[in-house]
């Protein structure tokens, strides 16, 4: 007969003791079996003792999670956490340097509990942390634990970030700015700065008015990593909280390196740290990882929504400083002076205006500002056109030339195509959405120049215009060029083209009739049958298909996936990992301190989740630990990778997928374990393609054709290449 589900075989340790082995009762009180552990070791006072779990966490057990206890886990008897909070409150303060030392080092380590956490702050332990962080007598290592007990213990979100004096900031900021600073104690202040930033509108104005872009570069011609990624993730903060009346300044006036963070608009565009960052960060020997890679996303769509005030801002028919730009571009293209007023009459300026107008491709050839009122993309796009004129007027007035002298209905309307184009890459690079939690594609190229989008759309225009000659297209085959043209510049992209020249030169391979032969492959390589034997064939083998694609989910989850634990108060380097069973039957799971190069071992994975045990996946919004979070796009996206397995009553294993495939393995595995529909947009890719596949082997195979089992030798290396083709 199996024992009770609410009975829990365990081993207890004690310092100086043989572990106990003993069986937990879930529906007893925590306090009766902490008592009944001490009266077996003959211990008094057990209200002073509590359980913890004996591994890298030593997280104590509580009335909450004490249904994480399965069957085999070792436990430890150790101090209550009101005790231990008090006597590391009282050791720190000792006045012997080496017994304050190693309090610090015990309250860094045991501030990851929450429990512990939350009595250690009860004794107003983060005011004593501020205090001696304040009075600046300590340095070194006793400094670095101290922060790090700080951030751990704020992280946890119990205590408000308001509640800091400008003397904690300017000693923070103080470290920051210090030329040599221990790693440590600089890794933590920047973290220190970042959380600032993020979670108080008023500890930004404090934060802004002590940093200074002079004053963070020099982190970043470092060599080491996690400095950068913090000081770009500072920058990154500041930047993304700054309102909105804070973010112009006058280029000209104001010394880049001096300049106060609160004033930072087109900081991010600037020169020098644009290069720093792309000799540094970008091009540095070291490989870049996840968490940078991911502040560099962040820094690329703050630069590009900077574009977004331009991009929704429609032109005023009535502003004169406006309709001089349009007259800029039509004397850039056509040489000519601006006439005098008394030069003709007014019918006869009239008339050449709107013929240059037309020649020019405005869709309003009498009055083109009106061109420019559609937002988006607003002013942005007459921005566009103008330094296109201005930086390669070659280029411009090529093409605006070439196309006033074609046919009326082959030429290419130069101002009608940058306006759509403009509005083509603000949808391609997202400008004015916030950032995605959990993105990572950030392209080198756009590091490379100081006007990287204006440069993107000048390669982009002429893109557009080579293609339109290419498809010989007219006015009525406008919008199939735009589209030709996105497919192009989105093919060039996903080859993440490291600087602008390179992606010139994709653009270049990637012509009409190669898009052409392109789709032409990718059709036959989705062709679909629809005859009604194909389709009873497809339908006949369809279940074994299916069954292949559960055991590839099962074999997956039975390899397992490394998952980034992430706060709602701050990124974090934590992971878990989580694996199935080879015979299926149980969920091996425990965190982890760095991310695996590869598999983790079953037995090195404390925590275990009977799949019988398993009542449901929840995906999305539903997922508990989604429901608490806000509305921002960027918890969107953490919300489409989130879900969540629910056993027994109330208790569930959260998960934030790294992405979407390994999102889509998931769910799906754990549904086909639970005896339920895999139901992914990964499933429906992976079912047509093997369908398809094995739908044309069974075909080849009513013709006849022999498919060798093994693929033909490679052919051997000519040994002469003295030899020509012969064309007759």
């Amino acid at each position: 007969m199996p024992p009770p589900s609410d009975i829990v075989k365990v081993a207890i340790e004690w310092p100086g003791a043989f572990p106990k082995l003993m069986e937990i009762d879930q529906k007893k009180p925590l306090s009766a079996i902490i008592k009944e552990v001490c009266e077996g070791w003959s211990l008094g006072n057990h209200e002073n003792f509590a359980l913890q779990n004996a591994d890298s966490t030593n997280f104590y057990i509580t009335e909450k999670n004490r249904n994480d206890i399965k069957n085999g886990s070792i436990l430890r008897l150790t101090t209550s956490p009101s005790q231990m909070a008090g006597q590391l409150h009282e050791r720190i303060q000792s006045s012997s340097m080496d017994a304050k030392l190693e309090a610090l080092k015990d309250l860094a380590n045991s501030s990851r509990d929450v429990t512990f956490a939350q009595e250690f702050i009860n004794l107003d332990g983060i005011s004593l942390l501020t205090q001696m962080v304040e009075s600046g007598t300590d340095f070194g290592d006793l400094l670095s634990f101290t922060l790090t007990a700080f951030v751990e213990l704020m992280d946890h979100g119990i205590v408000s970030w308001d509640t800091f004096s400008v003397a904690f900031i300017k000693k923070i900021a103080g470290y920051v700015n210090k030329s040599a600073m221990d790693m440590a104690v600089l890794q933590r202040s920047l973290a220190i700065l970042e959380s600032m930033v993020l979670n108080s509108q008023d500890l930004y104005q404090k934060v802004a008015q002590e940093i200074t872009i002079g004053q963070l570069i020099p982190h970043l011609q470092g060599t080491d990593q996690d400095i950068q990624t913090y000081t770009i993730a500072v920058i990154n903060a500041l930047f993304l909280k700054a309102p909105e009346d804070k973010r112009q300044f006058d280029e000209s006036s104001v010394n880049i390196l001096d300049c106060p963070l609160t004033e930072m608009a087109h900081i991010l565009a600037q020169k020098q740290l644009r290069s720093i960052i792309l000799s540094n960060v970008i091009r540095s020997p070291k490989p870049i990882n996840d968490e940078m890679a991911h502040q560099l996303y962040v820094l690329q769509v703050l630069t590009f929504n900077l574009l977004e005030d331009r991009m929704m801002t429609k032109m005023d028919p009535q502003d004169q400083a406006q309709r001089d730009i349009i007259f800029e571009l039509r004397r850039i293209a056509f040489d000519v002076e601006c006439e005098p007023n008394n030069s003709g009459s007014i019918e006869k300026r009239k008339s050449m205006y709107t013929r240059d107008y037309k020649k020019l491709g405005f869709i309003n050839h009498v009055n083109p500002a009106m061109d420019f009122t559609q937002i988006p993309p607003g002013m942005l796009a007459l921005d566009n056109m103008l330094y296109f004129a201005r930086h390669h007027q070659d280029a411009y007035i090529r093409i605006v030339l070439e196309n006033s002298s074609r046919e009326d209905k082959h030429e290419c309307p130069f101002g009608r195509s940058s306006i759509e184009l403009t509005k083509m890459l603000c949808e391609i690079l997202k400008v004015g959405e916030l950032p995605s939690e959990n993105c990572h594609d950030f392209h080198p190229m756009f590091f490379t120049h100081d006007r990287s989008f204006e440069e993107f759309f000048c390669i982009c225009i002429q893109l557009l215009n080579k293609t339109w000659k290419e498809m010989r297209a007219t006015s009525e085959d406008f919008n199939k060029v735009m589209q030709v043209v996105r497919e192009q510049i989105m093919r060039a992209l996903t080859q993440k083209p490291n600087s602008l020249d390179q992606l010139k030169s994709r653009l270049q391979n990637l012509s009409y009739t190669e898009i052409l032969k392109i789709r032409q492959s990718e059709r036959m390589n989705q062709e679909d049958f629809q005859s009604r034997p194909i389709l009873e064939l497809r339908e006949k083998i369809q279940p074994e298909i299916m069954e292949l694609i559960k055991q590839q989910r099962l074999n997956r989850l039975c390899d397992g996936t490394c998952f980034r634990k992430i706060s709602s108060r701050r990124r974090q380097d934590k992971f878990w990992y989580c694996r199935l069973s080879p015979n299926h039957k149980v969920l091996h799971y425990g965190d982890l301190e760095e991310s695996p190069q590869g598999e983790v071992p079953h037995d090195s994975l404390q925590e275990k989740l009977p799949v019988a045990d398993i009542k449901a996946v929840v995906t999305g919004k539903d997922c508990p630990h989604m429901k608490e979070k806000g509305s921002l796009k960027q918890n969107k996206e953490v919300q489409e990778l989130a879900f969540s397995v629910l056993y027994e009553s109330d208790e569930y294993l959260n998960f934030i997928a790294p992405d979407k495939h390994e999102y889509c393995v998931w769910t799906d595995g754990l549904n086909a374990l639970l005896g339920k529909e895999m139901t992914s947009d990964f499933t429906k890719s992976d079912m047509d393609t093997l369908l398809s596949m094995e739908m044309k082997l069974r075909l080849l195979d009513l013709e006849n054709i022999q498919i060798p089992e093994a693929p033909p030798p490679i052919p051997k290396e000519p040994s002469n290449y003295d030899f020509v083709y012969d064309c007759n």
